[in-house]
C-alpha cells in the first residue's frame, strides 16, 4: 500500500523558483577578477538563469547533454549551477587544478558539447582546444567581444543573455535524471567522474542544513570559499537558496576582503 501523499519531484529548478518568491530581496555578491563587487538579489539571479535556459537551447543543448565550466565562484557560476540541469542537462565543472592531461582526459571522456570559461582562464583552453573532440562551442564570462583569443565558435556570455527572454517554462523529468558531473582528483590513473542526480544535489542540500551539520539558517551569510568547480563548493550554491541565505562568492582572490560599501 502507497501512502496517499503528493509525489513531488525533488528537482532543482524548484529550489531557485522558491528563493526567487520567499526570498526575492535577498542579496547575493559576487566578487570579480578585477576586483570589482556586483550585488544582486535571488529574483535578478532567477530572471538571468532563465534568460541562460533560452540561450542553451539556441546553442544546441538538450536533454542529458554535458556543459561543461571552467569557472571560480562568481555569479554567472552560480547561474550555471541552476540553468544547466534545470533545462535537463548535466553540469560538469571542471577542476582548474587539473593538469593539462587530465583536463584533456575528462573533457572528452565526459563529450562536453560546450564550454563556459572565465575570461581569466581562457589561457588555459586555448592550450589544449585542439585536442578537444566534442566541444563545438565555447561561451566567455565576464567579457565582451573586445576580448581576443584564438578559440573557435565563441560566445560572450551577458551578450547572449541580453536578448533573451526573463521568463522560462521549465520541463518536468524525473528527479533521477542526472545534474551534476564531477571528476575525482589526486587519485590513481585517470580522474573518475561522478555523476549527481537531482534527487542527490536536493537532499544534500537539506542535508547539509540541518543542525548537525552546517547549521544554516535563512538568515545567516554565506561564504563560499570552498571552489564551485570541485565537489559542488559542498553543495552551498543549493542550500543557500533554499534557505534563503544571502551568498558571498569571492571569485579567484580570497586575500582581500569584501568590502560593505
Amino acid at each position: 500500500m502507497n501512502g496517499l501523499m503528493m509525489d513531488f519531484p525533488l528537482t532543482l529548478n524548484y529550489i531557485i523558483q522558491r528563493a526567487s518568491l520567499m526570498n526575492a530581496s535577498r542579496e547575493l555578491i559576487s566578487k570579480s577578477a578585477d576586483g570589482s563587487i556586483r550585488r544582486y538579489t535571488y529574483l535578478d539571479c532567477y530572471r538571468r538563469i532563465c534568460r541562460l535556459a533560452h540561450v542553451l537551447g539556441k546553442l544546441g543543448i538538450s536533454k542529458g547533454d554535458r556543459v561543461g565550466t571552467l569557472a571560480w565562484n562568481g555569479r554567472e557560476h552560480l547561474e550555471l549551477y541552476y540553468g544547466v540541469p534545470c533545462m535537463g542537462a548535466v553540469l560538469h565543472t571542471l577542476n582548474i587544478r587539473l593538469s593539462e592531461d587530465q583536463l584533456i582526459y575528462v573533457i572528452n571522456h565526459a563529450e562536453d558539447q560546450i564550454i563556459f570559461v572565465d575570461a581569466i582562464l581562457v589561457p588555459i583552453l586555448e592550450k589544449i582546444a585542439s585536442q578537444l573532440k566534442s566541444v563545438k562551442k565555447y561561451v566567455i564570462l565576464g567579457a565582451h567581444s573586445s576580448l581576443k583569443t584564438t578559440l573557435s565558435s565563441v560566445y560572450y556570455y551577458d551578450e547572449l543573455l541580453s536578448k533573451e527572454s526573463e521568463d522560462f517554462e521549465w520541463p518536468t523529468f524525473d528527479e533521477k535524471l542526472a545534474a551534476g558531473l564531477c571528476y575525482t582528483s589526486g587519485t590513481t590513473g585517470n580522474p573518475k567522474g561522478a555523476l549527481y542526480s537531482h534527487r542527490s544535489q536536493f537532499l544534500h542540500a537539506m542535508g547539509i542544513s540541518m543542525a548537525e551539520a552546517l547549521g544554516m539558517r535563512s538568515t545567516d551569510t554565506v561564504l563560499a570559499a570552498v571552489p564551485m568547480f570541485h565537489a559542488n563548493a559542498w553543495g552551498l550554491p543549493y542550500a543557500s537558496a533554499l534557505l534563503g541565505a544571502q551568498l558571498v562568492l569571492p571569485g579567484p582572490t580570497l586575500s582581500r576582503p569584501i568590502s560593505r560599501n
